[in-house]
């Protein structure tokens, strides 16, 4: 982050009002969609864990690609792994190619979770979220955060 001894760029009224609502959207909807998963018993990271190995090849991955892929530290992710393994959403597997690398992998009780909660997480998206905007409104999100969304990859990949 570029820093200087400026005086900083406050934000103006409508730029914080814009903030808070942003970051009130993204907590409120974080915390209605985990309670939605909760008659589930996921939560909100482990239903992103059977997304990511149910659109993966083979319903596996590395165990760290998919820290990466749900933005969580690898002893986070393991933890969370042994959780879910307990379960019996997942299991893990040794890498042929690099003994010291793991796998997560969908078992079929995870795989069948997954299909049946499927219905009712998108149904909470829709009604807490996509429903609530436009088709227009919808054009003008993806095409306002596309952008902060690849600012922040990048960024992600310079630590």
């Amino acid at each position: 982050m570029e820093t200087d001894n400026a005086t900083p760029r406050w934000l103006t009224e409508d730029e914080q009002c814009a903030w808070r609502t942003h970051l009130a959207v993204n907590r409120l909807l974080t915390y209605q969609l985990e309670k939605d998963l909760q008659p589930f018993g996921l939560t909100y990271n482990d239903y992103e864990i059977l997304v990511n190995l149910s659109e993966s090849e083979s319903l596996r991955m590395r165990m760290s690609d998919l820290a990466t892929a749900t933005l969580q530290s690898k002893s986070r992710l393991s933890h969370q792994i042994t959780r879910m393994e307990n379960a019996g959403l997942v299991r893990r597997e040794n890498c042929e190619s690099d003994r010291r690398g793991l796998y997560a992998v969908l078992t079929d009780e995870g795989l069948a979770t997954m299909q049946k909660v499927a219905p009712h997480h998108v149904a909470s998206v829709r009604k807490h979220y996509i429903d609530l905007m436009t088709p227009e409104a919808l054009a003008t999100l993806r095409a306002t955060l596309g952008p902060i969304a690849d600012h922040l990859h990048a960024q992600r990949g310079k630590a």
